[in-house]
C-alpha cells in the first residue's frame, strides 16, 4: 500500500513539473491578489486551480499555481519627487489655473503647498509657493496582469469572456461599472495575457455558457458531447475543469434548447429543505392614486370597467393564495407590494426609496420600460426579476421570462403534429399575410398542399376568402390534418365552417394553428364547430381542471362567489413556483435547471439560460377543442 501511495505521489509531481505548475504555500498576510501578482497569473487562474480557496484560504494553505499567460513586459511607470520650492508674488487676474499651466504641476498641488487656498480664493499680493518636482522614469513588472481592452463590434459579453479564458462573472468582476449591454468602443479590463493565448471566435461554432452545478453528464445530456469531446475543442478543460460561467466551443449542428418530451414533471414539494423566509415584492400598476377609497360604488365601477386594474387585483389574489398555500407547506413569505402606477418615473422613485439587494425575487412590472429599468438596477446584486404578465424586452442575466416565446410555440406544434403526420395528409390553408407561415410548413411537411386566400378582382388586395371548389378532391377517407394561418376573423369563420360541413362518415379533419389570435375567438366562430374538427393550438397554460384543482377553486369561489380567472390562476402559480424552488435551493438560479418542469394550476415551467442572456421558460401546452371544453392534447 505504502509503495502503491508512493508511485501516486510521483506520478503527481511529475505531472506538476510537466505541465509548468507550481506549488505556493501561503505566509501570513498574503492575498490570493498578492500571490496572483507574484507569479504573473489572475487570481481566476488560482481559483480555478484550487476551488476551496475562495471558501478557506488562510496561512499554510498549499496553493497549485499555473504557469503564466501574462505578458511579462516591463512598463514604463513615472514617479516624482519633491525637490523644494519657488516663490511667487500674485498678479493682477492671475488664476490657480493659469499658474499651473505656467509652472508645469497641477492645482492640487499649489493648493497642498498653500492650505489656505482651500478656504480662500487667490487674490493679488498673495505670496505663495509653488511646488518643484523631479520626475523619474522606472520600469516596472508584476503590476501588469490587467491590461485594457477596447469591446469591438459585434462583440458582446460572452465573446469577450470566451477571448479572454474567464467566465462572464469575472469579467463582470473585473468591471464593476460596466454597462449591462456593452457597446463597440468601451473600454474594459482584461487579463493581459499573451497575444497566442488569446482565444479566437469562430463563426463556424456555437458557444454555450455553463450553468451552475452543471457537469459533464448534464452536458452529455443537452449536448450529446463526451468530457473528451468537449475537452478537445476546449483544451483548457483538462488543465482547470469545468466551472459555472466559462464559456466553451461547441459545434454549430448542436442546439442547446431543452428536449420538451425528454422532461418530466417534478413535484417540489417533497424536496423542500430551505426553510429560511423567502423576501419577495410585487411590483404592479395599482394606480391607487386615482382610487377614491372613500367611495365604495366608485371604486367598484373602476374595478368593473377597468381592465387593467382587474387584471392586476386577480393577479394580486392569485399571489396571496400562493403565499398561503406555501405557508402550510412551511414556507414563510415577507412580501413587499408597491404600486408603480404604470409609470416609469415612478418605477424610478420605488427604486431610489427600496433596497431591494437581499430580495430571493421581484416580480413585475407589468410595463415595458418599468420592468427594464428595475431589471437593470438589480443586475449588479443578481436579484432575480420576474416577468409575469409581459414579455421583456431584452432579458438580461437576471430576468426570468414567464411566458415562452411565439417561436417556441411554432416549434411545439409542428413537432406535435410530425409525430401524427406519417399516418396523416397535411393541408395548409393561409391568407396573403401569412405566406411566409404557409411556406414554412410546407418545408416541414414536404408533402402538403398549400391553399391560399383569393384576392379581390379589382385591387389585387387579399378578399380573405376561398372557393368550395378549393376544397375539393382534397380530404380522402381518412384523417387530413389541416394548418389554418389567419389574422382574419372572417376567413376563419368561413374556413371553418366549410371544413366542418366536409367532415363525413369516413373522412376525419383535424384542425390545427401555429398562432391561435383573435381571429379564432367571438360570436362569429361556433365553438361546436371547433370542437368537431379537434382543433389544436399551442399555448402557454390550459384551463384548469376542477377535478384536480377542487380546493383552490372552492376557496376562490367562497371569498368571491364566481371562478376564478387565468390571471388568478397565473398570479397563484407564478408565486408558488417560485417559493418551492426557493424552498429547495439557496437561490433562484440554482432552482432553475433545464432538466426541472414544474405544473401547477393552468400553467408549467421549465427555464433554459441563453446565453447572452437571463432564462425562459420553455415549457408549452398543446391543448384542443373536447366537446366544448379546452383540454391538454395527448
Amino acid at each position: 500500500m505504502k509503495k502503491f501511495l508512493t508511485i501516486i505521489l510521483i506520478g503527481f509531481a511529475i505531472n506538476l513539473g510537466a505541465q509548468n505548475y507550481t506549488k505556493h504555500t501561503v505566509t501570513d498576510g498574503e492575498t490570493i491578489e498578492s500571490i496572483a501578482k507574484k507569479y504573473l497569473v489572475t487570481p481566476f487562474d488560482i481559483f480555478a486551480l484550487n476551488p476551496d480557496a475562495k471558501s478557506n484560504f488562510q496561512t499554510n494553505t498549499v496553493l497549485i499555481i499555473p504557469n503564466s499567460k501574462i505578458k511579462n513586459e516591463p512598463i514604463e511607470e513615472e514617479s516624482r519627487e519633491l525637490i523644494g520650492y519657488k516663490k511667487h508674488k500674485v498678479k493682477r487676474k492671475e488664476t490657480l489655473y493659469g499658474l499651473s499651466q505656467k509652472y508645469g504641476v497641477s492645482e492640487e498641488d499649489i493648493k497642498k503647498a498653500n492650505r489656505f487656498l482651500y478656504s480662500e480664493n487667490l487674490k493679488k499680493g498673495d505670496r505663495i509657493k509653488i511646488p518643484r518636482f523631479k520626475t523619474f522614469v522606472s520600469k516596472q513588472t508584476l503590476k501588469n496582469t490587467i491590461k485594457k481592452y477596447t469591446v469591438q463590434p459585434k462583440e458582446g459579453k460572452w465573446r469577450i469572456a470566451y477571448k479572454f479564458g474567464i467566465t462572464v462573472t469575472e469579467l463582470e468582476a473585473l468591471n464593476p461599472n460596466m454597462k449591462p449591454i456593452i457597446q463597440p468602443g468601451d473600454e474594459l479590463n482584461v487579463p493581459n495575457i499573451e497575444d497566442e493565448a488569446e482565444k479566437k471566435v469562430d463563426s463556424l461554432y456555437s458557444y454555450y455558457e455553463v450553468l451552475p452545478k452543471e457537469g459533464f453528464y448534464r452536458l452529455k445530456i443537452k449536448t450529446g458531447l463526451t468530457q473528451e469531446e468537449l475537452e478537445n475543442l476546449n483544451p483548457e478543460l483538462k488543465e482547470g475543469g469545468l466551472k459555472a460561467g466559462m464559456v466553451l466551443k461547441i459545434p454549430d449542428t448542436i442546439s442547446t434548447a431543452s428536449n420538451v418530451s425528454s422532461v418530466e414533471t417534478t413535484r417540489l414539494a417533497s424536496k423542500l429543505s430551505n426553510f429560511r423566509t423567502k423576501k419577495l415584492a410585487l411590483l404592479m400598476p395599482y394606480r391607487l392614486n386615482k382610487i377614491d377609497t372613500d367611495s365604495v360604488e366608485e371604486t367598484k365601477a373602476m374595478i368593473k370597467n377597468n381592465r387593467l386594474l382587474s387584471i392586476v387585483l386577480d393577479f394580486h389574489i392569485g399571489v396571496r393564495m400562493a403565499l398561503d398555500s406555501a405557508k402550510q407547506l412551511g414556507i414563510s413569505t415577507d412580501l413587499k407590494v408597491l404600486d408603480t402606477r404604470y409609470r416609469a418615473s415612478r418605477t424610478r422613485e420605488l427604486l431610489s426609496e427600496n433596497d431591494f439587494s437581499d430580495y430571493d425575487a421581484v416580480i413585475g412590472p407589468m410595463e415595458e420600460k418599468s420592468f427594464d429599468r428595475v431589471a437593470v438596477a438589480l443586475r449588479r446584486d443578481r436579484v432575480p426579476v420576474i416577468a409575469a404578465l409581459n414579455k421583456p424586452k431584452e432579458v438580461y442575466e437576471n430576468v426570468f421570462q414567464t411566458i415562452p416565446d411565439d417561436k417556441l410555440l411554432e416549434s411545439a406544434m409542428i413537432d406535435f403534429v410530425k409525430k401524427d403526420s406519417l399516418k396523416s395528409k397535411v393541408v395548409v390553408i393561409a391568407d396573403r399575410a401569412n405566406r411566409s407561415i404557409a411556406e414554412k410548413l410546407k418545408s416541414k411537411f414536404p408533402d402538403a398542399k398549400l391553399i391560399f386566400s383569393r384576392p379581390d378582382k379589382k385591387t389585387g388586395k387579399d378578399a380573405h376568402f376561398i372557393y368550395p371548389v378549393d376544397l375539393e378532391n382534397v380530404f380522402p377517407p381518412g384523417k387530413t390534418i389541416v394548418f389554418l394561418e389567419t389574422n382574419s376573423k372572417p376567413f376563419a369563420s368561413s374556413v371553418i365552417s366549410m371544413l366542418n360541413g366536409l367532415v363525413i362518415d369516413d373522412i376525419e379533419i383535424a384542425l390545427v394553428t401555429l398562432d391561435k389570435n383573435k381571429a379564432f375567438e367571438g360570436k362569429d366562430i361556433d365553438n361546436n364547430n371547433l370542437s368537431n374538427l379537434k382543433f389544436h393550438y399551442p399555448s402557454a397554460k390550459k384551463d384548469f381542471d376542477e377535478t384536480k384543482h377542487r380546493n383552490f377553486v372552492e376557496t376562490y369561489r367562497r371569498a368571491y362567489g364566481v371562478s376564478p380567472s387565468k390571471y388568478v390562476a397565473r398570479g397563484f402559480d407564478i408565486t408558488l413556483d417560485i417559493l418551492l424552488r426557493l424552498a429547495t435551493e439557496d437561490n433562484l438560479y440554482e432552482a432553475s435547471s433545464d432538466i426541472l418542469e414544474t405544473e401547477y394550476i393552468e400553467n408549467k415551467f421549465r427555464y433554459n439560460k441563453s446565453l447572452i442572456g437571463g432564462y425562459k421558460n420553455e415549457a408549452v401546452y398543446i391543448v384542443k377543442y373536447d366537446n366544448l371544453r379546452i383540454v391538454e392534447a395527448d
